[in-house]
């Protein structure tokens, strides 16, 4: 007994012994707790009951050079959920969605899928934004419908119409400017890093702000944000809103004023799609029609790189992205019957340039030796090796200037010269230094490389080189090696059914399996007349003819001239910036100016400037016809003119991939252009063909975004 006693009375000394232990441990984590490390959960715990709600600033304007509005905002009427309200109903906001539902025609599931928080596992639709702000689940709403919910409130608990602003398109019934203006969309992860770590305006971009996706809306994204507002709001445990403790209203993001002018903008689009639609449906002088399957126009202030217009066809409705777009419309921008309305053909798609590339080699060939004032045979064709290669429409014009050559754009004068400057480069085993002055003063005009434009997206182009065909052939060996292997067995399941085609394919890739590195003497050639692997973009070319416009200046093209405040106050103003004048004497520039005068006079353009008072105001024009194996050719047109003492002031470049010519097709939409902003034939859209002064003045900035 006295035993069982004894190990009894040492189990409660053990147990004691632990409960001390426990409480000794337990005091000690609290007074650690309270005195060493107090401050950083006081921190974690006020983290927890203070929330912000971020309410987005309403976004500046985009005027036009004349102050018009080109992207405005609206006001939308919306329906919004709050959850935290819901969530305090007894079937936690059950009946509520239904009854939402049945008034908006939408069910009660697609209303929760909508307010659910997104997340690991969570697909959309989902809720992106913060859990404590109200979820919008209706876009555009009639006033009727939003009446229903702000009369019986008490049936909605949670439920609001609210006024918001989103963006407004006035001038899309008659100039879209949708690559240029671009659109929005919600923000994500990435944009709240990069504005956290940029240090922009206000760091707090939450995911559920629009931020720019596109155009001037990504470039200038921070300046039209604005900064948004932020309530700071105390809530419980359960989430729910106790109170506000401070609340900043938004403030307006400053305005954008461009140099694109709508009334200009809105003729070029027209011209384009007459354009594109002449040569899909009127029969050329040889009853062709092309299939015309895309197009851009540029438009540039020649003295200053001004973009006073710029389309792309095919294109789209920046209001389809009003709200969201939806998942259909989106499918039929992307699919393959769309033609790729989004990407902004004047700045994003190249193409050869055709003859618009002449000027390029006359000022090559005069730096090179060749003398401007004597003459060269223009021939119908010039063969190299067993290879002819024909002037278009193989007409023959004797001996000519390299004036006339440009006029009339004889090939076979360009061929000769570039054969000659292969040759002396060491032909197919080239020399140390190859001089390759015609890849050389394309680099001198900014070819090869973006210029510069403050849209994002913008694409360099190519010059065909001895440098990019070794590149571009050791990437593709192998493909071109297997297809011409296969074609040994089976010629037509590589090529296709036309034999001729096939037969043609098949021996280039024997050919290019081989030594496809070699600069050959057709590249020479090809390249001579922008022909070959040289792409450029429309805007690329439009700065060539405006740096021969100007006297040599490359500059720089501008959409942005001036940020504005929501008053309308100047806040800086963008100055043109120069990258600097090309290498080509005054004597050569002039050369070249006369020489595409002539070639509206007499030369391939003086049909499409028919009755146009050349004496008083004289047109400088090239026309260009590109030509790809197996498609229609591609039409290029540039023309230039301007008011009384600066005759070449603006630019106007043209193209329509698979249209045909340059004179036919996209010659009359230059002409189009430049009548109105000149006043001939019609009213002139500018008085005196000069753009508005800009407002005030202050110091000019070569900022950007």
């Amino acid at each position: 007994m006295s035993e069982g006693v004894a190990r009894t009375g040492r189990r409660v000394r053990v147990l004691q012994g632990i409960g001390l232990s426990l409480m000794v441990l337990l005091g000690g984590r609290l007074a650690y707790l309270q005195s060493v490390d107090s401050d950083a959960y006081a921190a974690a715990a006020d983290a927890n009951t203070i929330r912000e709600v971020v309410t987005p600033a309403p976004r500046g304007l985009i005027l036009d050079v004349a102050g018009r509005p080109l992207v405005q905002n609206r006001t939308q009427l919306q329906i919004t959920v709050d959850r935290t309200n819901l969530s305090r109903q007894p079937d936690r906001g059950a009946a509520v969605l239904d009854r939402l539902g049945r008034v908006l025609g939408v069910s009660a599931d697609d209303l929760r899928a909508q307010i659910r928080p997104c997340g690991a596992g969570v697909t959309a639709p989902c809720w992106n934004g913060s859990p404590y702000q109200p979820v919008p689940v209706a876009v555009d709403v009639d006033s009727r419908v939003a009446m229903q919910v702000l009369e019986f409130r008490e049936r909605f608990p949670g439920v609001d119409a609210v006024s918001v602003s989103v963006r407004n398109y006035p001038q899309e019934g008659k100039a879209k400017l949708a690559h240029v203006l671009g659109y929005l969309q919600p923000a994500d992860e990435k944009d709240v890093a990069a504005q956290k770590e940029a240090g922009l305006r206000d760091p707090r971009l939450g995911v559920a702000n629009l931020v720019g996706r596109a155009g001037l809306e990504k470039q200038y994204d921070a300046l039209l944000r604005g900064a948004p507002g932020v309530t700071r709001v105390t809530v419980d445990h359960l989430g729910h809103v106790l109170q506000t403790v401070e609340a900043a209203a938004p403030r307006p993001g400053n305005n954008l004023l461009t140099a694109i002018d709508a009334k200009v903008q809105a003729i070029a689009e027209r011209a384009l799609a007459e354009g594109i639609e002449r040569a899909r449906n009127v029969p050329d002088y040889r009853g062709r029609r092309y299939a015309a399957d895309s197009g851009a126009i540029v438009v540039l202030d020649s003295t200053n790189g001004a973009v006073v217009a710029m389309a792309g066809a095919p294109t789209f409705n920046l209001s389809d992205w009003v709200g969201g777009i939806d998942a259909k419309t989106y499918a039929k921008l992307v699919s393959d019957q769309a033609g790729t309305p989004l990407l902004a053909r004047p700045y994003a798609a190249a193409d050869p340039p055709g003859s618009l590339f002449k000027v390029i080699s006359t000022a090559a060939a005069a730096k090179a030796g060749y003398d401007l004032d004597a003459t060269y045979p223009c021939p119908s064709s010039y063969t190299v090796g067993n290879q002819t290669f024909k002037n278009y429409e193989s007409h023959a014009y004797g001996n000519i200037t390299l004036a006339r050559a440009l006029e009339v754009s004889c090939d076979t004068v360009f061929y000769k010269i570039a054969h000659e400057m292969w040759q002396r480069d060491g032909a197919e085993n080239p020399v140390a230094d190859p001089a390759d002055p015609m890849q050389r003063m394309a680099e001198i005009f900014g070819l090869g490389r973006p210029t510069g434009i403050d849209l994002p997206g913008e694409i360099g182009g190519r010059i065909a080189s001895r440098e990019f065909k070794q590149s571009y052939w050791e990437q593709t060996r192998e493909a071109t090696c297997g297809r011409a292997e296969a074609a040994n067995a089976d010629r037509a399941a590589v090529y296709g059914d036309d034999a001729a085609r096939a037969t043609f394919l098949h021996q280039l890739d024997r050919e290019n399996c081989i030594d496809g590195a070699k600069w050959r003497a057709g590249d020479a050639v090809n390249f001579s007349i922008g022909q070959g692997d040289t792409m450029t973009t429309p805007l690329q070319m439009a700065r060539v003819y405006a740096a021969i416009a100007n006297g040599g200046t490359l500059w720089r093209p501008r959409v942005a001239q001036a940020e504005l405040t929501p008053d309308g106050d100047v806040v800086r103003r963008f100055a043109p910036v120069s990258d600097g004048k090309v290498d080509v004497s005054p004597k050569v520039l002039k050369y070249l100016l006369a020489a595409l005068e002539g070639t509206s006079r007499s030369g391939t353009a003086a049909g499409v400037f028919a009755g146009w008072p050349l004496v008083e105001m004289p047109v400088g024009a090239k026309t260009g016809t590109a030509e790809r194996f197996g498609e229609d050719p591609t039409s290029w047109f540039v023309g230039f003119a301007g008011p009384e003492g600066d005759r070449s002031r603006y630019v106007a470049v043209m193209t329509v991939s698979q249209g045909g010519t340059g004179s036919g097709t996209s010659g009359p939409g230059v002409r189009s252009v430049l009548s109105a902003m000149l006043g001939v034939d019609r009213a002139a859209v500018w008085p005196n063909g000069l753009p508005p002064a800009l407002p005030g003045r202050v110091e000019e900035q070569d900022g950007g975004e």
